[in-house]
């Protein structure tokens, strides 16, 4: 593909998905005149290229299986709805051109993505002058409050509430917080610090690294020395999977335990047996999680993909975040931008427990849950559900 342009695919299935009638009831024809109209365009601006486009295909999975069901359903207002797909390269500088194209050459409905913070503040600017929704699904440090975008987020509160009182009841309060240097660890790392300290616990070191490092010895003598029991990784993508294999070959495995923040199953196939199994990890869904909401998932998953599919964190957070705009166009009976978004908030259930959408900020509390890597899948320690974070427009 060249990834210098669009893809437009436009989503019309007919085939029975299981799950199905859940979007079907909350699906009903629009008014005529609207469905003689054009389609519903949403654009997916991902990265498809430069480094995160493993993120970009999860977002992208979860995004199409609900356009379709959404389509096979009739549509939304009567009105049929299509995936404009955009490339950012895992650039913030190309997210903004891509952005600007999305909203003034396709006139998109809405923006769903991009994946790293740094490309979705460069893209607010844009976002919010343009009049057009953006719909963000990845977990953040916090603080986005806009008339314009909506957040299926987990924050800070959602990570660190459930975490560190695990980690310092169940391994130890000496804590080594290492990870990419951008804004997501740095402010993570700031609320883990504090709750570590409140907790009577120990951060022992903290240090982060360059994007595209490929040898870590010096960083793991310093954890070696400085006796922690955890160590706390906030390192995305490849530069986690080079951390936790040089890790594990020198022996520290059996000296500290590793929490890794954004871990889930798409880490799994670059990771052997003992470099994956005991890592630690918070999230609002594994794809092993023992609920009907979450089976269901999965299997129309399954049903599309394959049984080899992974189906992870990312996948149902796009999903999420699409079925909320589109059921709020519903409920608006509109199409314009600030009736859609005051009409935003709400709830639905994915694959894990009912979710609310709240009016004030326009972000989700997730039902979240504790993990551990036992023989190559991720499975569930501690059942967490809701947890409120403060909101991010106070």
């Amino acid at each position: 593909m060249n990834t210098t342009q669009f893809t437009t695919r436009t989503t019309n299935r007919r085939e029975v998905l299981r799950g199905g009638a859940a979007i079907i009831g909350s699906v009903a024809l629009g008014t005529p005149a609207l469905a003689l109209a054009k389609t519903v365009k949403l654009g997916v601006l991902m990265p498809l290229s430069g480094g995160l486009e493993l993120f970009g295909a999860q977002a992208t999975q979860g995004i199409e299986m609900l356009v379709d069901e959404f389509n096979d359903a009739g549509g939304v207002l009567g009105r049929q709805i299509e995936i404009i797909k955009a490339d950012t390269r895992t650039d913030p500088k190309t997210t903004v051109e891509r952005a600007l194209q999305l909203i003034r050459r396709d006139e998109v409905d809405a923006v769903i993505g991009p994946i790293t913070s740094a490309s979705r503040d460069a893209i607010k600017s844009t976002i919010e002058r343009g009049r057009k929704p953006l719909l963000y699904a990845t977990d953040y440090e916090g603080g986005v409050c806009s008339n314009y975008i909506s957040c299926y987020s987990a924050l800070p509160a959602h990570y660190v509430d459930p975490l560190i009182p695990y980690l310092m009841e169940t391994i130890g309060k000496k804590v080594y917080l290492f990870g990419t240097d951008y804004a997501w660890p740095q402010k993570m790392n700031v609320a883990i610090r504090k709750a570590v300290e409140d907790a009577g616990g120990d951060v022992v070191g903290e240090e982060y690294t360059p994007f595209g490092v490929k040898d870590f010895a010096t960083t793991i003598r310093k954890i070696e020395e400085s006796g922690a029991e955890t160590v706390i990784l906030t390192t995305p993508g490849a530069d986690g999977v080079t951390f936790i294999k040089q890790f594990t070959a020198a022996g520290m495995k059996q000296k500290s335990r590793l929490a890794f923040l954004g871990f889930n199953e798409n880490y799994l196939p670059g990771l052997s047996a003992a470099e994956s199994e005991g890592i630690i990890g918070v999230s609002h869904f594994i794809q092993t999680l023992d609920r009907p909401e979450s089976h269901d998932f999965v299997a129309r998953q399954k049903a599309r993909h394959g049984d080899d599919v992974v189906v992870s964190d990312c996948v149902v957070a796009h999903y999420g975040i699409t079925q909320f705009f589109l059921e709020a166009m519903q409920r608006a009976d509109s199409d314009e931008t600030d009736k859609i978004m005051a009409a935003l908030a709400g709830s639905i259930t994915v694959a894990n427990g009912e979710v609310t959408m709240r009016a004030a900020d326009k972000h989700v509390d997730p039902n979240m849950l504790l993990f551990e890597v036992r023989d190559r899948q991720l499975k569930m320690t501690k059942y967490i559900g809701k947890i409120v974070a403060p909101s991010q427009c106070a």
